[in-house]
């Protein structure tokens, strides 16, 4: 069973090719949203919370700030909406999955950028 499923995983996923990020990074993530006829592309940008899973299964979670709620979405790695991703800022963090970062507000809700 689980040979059938990698071998439709394989044949009938199309791969994308995305930079490397992790937890802490800053990223854009470029998708596409259809409206009735119309499509148009946009763009969410945030801190990585969390990549989680292999291959096909693979999703991350980005949170930003709209005003003063916390916003969280998931995207999965082979969304077909998916344009493309942008790492603007490399993040420092200790943790694969930075929940605390939910809790923090203000200066303390900073992430210190790694150097290059």
């Amino acid at each position: 069973m689980e040979s059938l499923i990698k071998f439709v995983q394989d044949e009938f996923v199309t791969k994308k090719e995305f930079p490397e990020f992790g937890a802490g990074d800053t990223i854009t993530v470029y998708y596409e949203i259809r409206e009735g006829e119309k499509t148009r592309t946009q763009f969410f940008r945030g801190v990585v919370i969390q990549v989680k899973g292999t291959g096909t299964t693979k999703t991350f979670t980005i949170r930003k700030m709209s005003g003063t709620v916390g916003v969280e979405r998931i995207f999965p790695m082979n969304l077909p909406a998916l344009q493309k991703i942008e790492i603007n800022k490399k993040g420092s963090v200790r943790r694969a999955r930075i929940y605390y970062f939910r809790n923090l507000t203000g200066k303390k809700a900073r992430i210190k950028e790694k150097r290059a």
